[in-house]
């Protein structure tokens, strides 16, 4: 694609001015890194605070009748239960109960369902909903709104001094409020592991308030680049590599977005499929790795047991500034999916020792309780 029929966010040219080294994703010229490189992003991230441009990501409205209890048509979660200024990770699933996508759904007020899907898949998301749900809501595609993120131990000190009451959130709170001089919709949450909020402001005042923001010496911009370092060491899937339409909430170790009243219903796409790999395991299951010599293992990397025998492939894989080693996510077999499991990985036709691990690499700090 070239860089002529690349879409730019609302920060494209801040992204510039900034040193940035743009490289094309999800249809979008993205930052990938800045000046200091991935490694420094990510470990300031995990030290202090960074603020990352996720504009790229579909954000809607979902309204009508009864928007909550039509989106649970598509999705295996408890919308109806979803009480007002809560956020719930949930997925869109096909009708064999493989994931579409995965996605935000929330309450910020009361004007129907805010959902934020990603940017790769937005247009076939909002497609599919808006034919399987047809004559039950509407969908207005918010695409004049930029989407920001400021994740890091430090985030909620950096915000409050603009938005003291988002001091006052929790994990999965979502607040529709004015903040930064405008009208923003603002969930703590966010794709690090770290605390954080993720905040939907105009695109009109997306650059004058990440500039604002930035005037903090303890926040730095962040790339592409160390967001995925980022996500990995917290066990996050990435849609189109841990996940996809061939693959399962079971399998993907998703379990918890299947609510235990909708388990008992079946009333979801696919529930027959799940509902079985709830009961018998699934066939495969999303695992961590913990590469213990040699290179990285990258997606596309195969996984064997400890003979030699070929028995999964990794989905994304890397080096963990956090942890100083190799890290990977993939797919084994249940039966090899115990961590201190023995494995390995073919890298460059060298197979190299492996040992499944818990998930997260690194630990989450989300704000639960205050």
């Amino acid at each position: 694609m070239s860089d002529d029929s690349l879409k730019k966010t609302p920060l494209y040219q801040a992204h510039v001015d900034a040193g940035a080294r743009m490289v094309p994703f999800a249809g979008y010229s993205m930052p990938v890194q800045y000046k200091e490189g991935v490694l420094k992003e990510h470990l300031w991230t995990r030290e202090h605070a960074g603020i990352f441009d996720v504009s790229h990501m579909g954000q809607a409205r979902l309204r009508g009748v009864s928007p909550l209890s039509a989106f649970e048509e598509i999705t295996p979660g408890d919308f109806i239960g979803l009480k007002p200024g809560k956020q719930r990770y949930s997925v869109l699933l096909n009708k064999s109960g493989g994931i579409i996508d995965d996605l935000m759904a929330a309450r910020p007020d009361d004007d129907g369902l805010f959902v934020v899907v990603n940017g790769a898949c937005k247009d076939n998301d909002f497609k599919v909903i808006d034919a399987e749900l047809a004559g039950q809501v509407t969908i207005e595609r918010l695409e004049d709104r930029a989407l920001l993120a400021v994740q890091g131990p430090e985030a909620a000190a950096v915000v409050g001094r603009h938005l003291p009451a988002a001091l006052g959130m929790v994990f999965m709170d979502s607040r529709a409020m004015p903040g930064f001089g405008t009208n923003i919709l603002i969930s703590r949450s966010g794709y690090t592991g770290e605390d954080g909020y993720e905040i939907s402001v105009p695109a009109s005042e997306a650059e004058r308030i990440w500039d604002l923001l930035l005037e903090d010496p303890r926040l730095k911009p962040i790339g592409l680049g160390a967001r995925d370092s980022l996500r990995l060491e917290a066990g996050l899937p990435l849609y189109g590599h841990d996940v996809d339409e061939s693959v399962s909430p079971i399998e993907a170790d998703l379990a918890f977005a299947v609510s235990v009243k909708r388990r008992e219903a079946r009333d979801f796409p696919g529930a027959a499929r799940v509902a079985k790999e709830l009961a018998e395991g699934p066939a495969r299951k999303r695992v961590g790795l913990r590469v213990l010599e040699g290179a990285p293992a990258r997606e596309g990397a195969e996984i064997a047991d400890e003979s030699g025998a070929v028995i999964g492939v990794v989905t994304s894989g890397g080096f963990a500034p956090s942890l100083s080693a190799p890290i990977a996510m993939g797919f084994v077999p249940p039966a090899l999916a115990q961590p201190g499991q023995k494995l390995k990985v073919i890298v460059r036709g060298k197979h190299q020792s492996a040992e499944v691990v818990r998930m997260p690499f690194a630990p989450h700090r989300y704000v639960r309780k205050l």
